[in-house]
């Protein structure tokens, strides 16, 4: 009996030469400012959003509940002061079912980040912590590195580079 055929990773340049006249803004790419954490060098999935500073109250309420394959994106307004995703934080989005987490700010914890079976992205790595305010939004559009992020959308992240879609952009 044969196994089923499991798709490999989808190449951010291949969606780059597929959609390179796309004038609509239906496709996006993320400036290269993005480090690489988590044991899960390429994800993708639809896009679930969180607004926040230096508090990360709604991310944690976001990684517990089900990530049914979604990748959070997190406008964190681009802070280098507070870590919005740390250890804990990873560990449960991964056991959550979340494929990734991209955050326009700081992570810590870079060793249990690394060890998590998830996909993360940040700007820089801080040890402090933020503040528990129970502030931010959930599920709005987001302004990442200028460029437009709303839920729903489709992202996808690999060595290369971050991509977005107004739709999934796959098989």
């Amino acid at each position: 009996m044969s196994q089923p055929v499991t798709p490999g990773p989808i190449s951010t340049c291949d969606l780059c030469d597929a959609h390179r006249g796309d004038t609509s803004g239906a496709f996006r790419v993320l400036a290269p400012v993005f480090r690489c954490y988590g044991a899960v060098a390429a994800f993708h999935g639809p896009v679930a959003t969180i607004k926040c500073f230096e508090d990360n109250t709604l991310v944690r309420a976001a990684v517990a509940t089900a990530g049914e394959g979604r990748v959070l994106v997190i406008d964190g307004g681009g802070s280098l002061r507070r870590a919005l995703v740390g250890g804990n934080l990873a560990a449960a989005a991964a056991r959550n079912g979340w494929a990734g987490i991209v955050v326009d700010g700081c992570v810590r914890d870079v060793a249990e980040l690394n060890a998590e079976a998830i996909g993360i992205r940040a700007l820089a790595l801080v040890p402090m912590a933020t503040d528990k305010r129970g502030e931010g939004q959930a599920d709005v559009p987001v302004q990442i590195q200028g460029v437009w992020v709303r839920p729903g959308d489709w992202l996808y992240a690999d060595a290369d580079g971050i991509v977005l879609g107004d739709r999934a952009l796959h098989g």
